[in-house]
């Protein structure tokens, strides 16, 4: 990998990973479009501890306040009943799920779930999906009154995001959305959600960098860095975005893009 991929795809990690049109689906796509090797699930699993660092940067203060009110709830189950000590254990809940697909088909996501093909579908797929979940969210709650089954259901969705093209953010927003989430709560959540998770696969793929056909690591960390910067300013975006806008944008682009992958790809353009 050159330093100018390594800029390129940094950024765009970053920009993509907060947003709902799948980040990992984009380090497949936009590599294939210039001609690119494909990074691998290694370079963005690990460039995504620069946009969790981030989220951990943008939330420090919520997380420290549910961190807080989580861990004093294991002394005094009378605390469990708190907002922030609930979100504490719903972000465990719901990280479950993603653990559990993550190990179980751990070869099907850095190899086979790749293609082109399938990224094109999924982000057709999802788009649609999340333009339903637009149209008949009720949009009233706020994150405050999620319960145990929300954060179960919105930990499923979160699963999903294995399969690129699907996107965390995306899946997850959308999950939110068929609950009656506020848009920008159910974003909220989201971001606070992939903590977990980001953490857990960054550290469990940091082994492959710099092995045969992977990035090498001065190149992952220049990619990571950059990621951490495009991602601050994803977050920022995306809260005021969804405070005042619908997700139609986003669902336009995915079918846009999912349209001309396909369409190059079934006509052999890229492979």
């Amino acid at each position: 990998m050159s330093i100018l991929e390594a800029i390129v795809l940094g950024i765009i990690q970053g920009l993509t990973e907060f947003l709902p049109i799948s980040s990992t689906g984009h380090l497949r796509i936009v590599p294939a479009f210039v001609g690119w090797e494909d990074p691998g699930a290694a370079f963005t699993a690990v460039t995504q501890l620069g946009t969790l660092a981030a989220v951990v940067i943008y939330f420090r203060r919520d997380i420290v306040e549910i961190v807080t009110a989580w861990v004093a709830s294991l002394h005094d189950p009378s605390r469990r009943s708190g907002p922030k000590a609930r979100l504490g254990w719903y972000i465990l809940l719901g990280t479950i799920p993603i653990v559990i697909f993550g190990v179980v088909f751990s070869d099907q996501i850095e190899n086979g779930a790749r293609s082109l093909r399938l990224i094109g579908t999924t982000l057709i797929v999802l788009g649609l999906v999340l333009l339903v979940a637009e149209k008949v969210g009720k949009r009233t709650r706020p994150i405050e009154s999620l319960r145990w089954r929300d954060g179960i259901a919105i930990g499923l969705a979160q699963a999903a995001a294995l399969v690129p093209g699907v996107s965390r953010s995306g899946a997850t927003l959308t999950a939110g959305l068929f609950l009656g989430l506020e848009r920008a709560a159910a974003a909220r959540y989201s971001f606070l959600l992939s903590i977990p998770a980001v953490v857990l696969s960054g550290l469990y793929e940091l082994k492959d960098i710099g092995g045969e056909n992977h990035a090498s690591v001065g190149m992952t960390v220049i990619a990571t860095i950059l990621a951490f910067v495009a991602g601050y300013a994803s977050i920022a975006f995306l809260l005021r975005f969804l405070a005042n806008h619908t997700v139609y944008v986003f669902v336009a682009y995915r079918v846009v893009l999912g349209a001309v992958v396909l369409g190059l790809a079934y006509s052999g353009v890229i492979d």
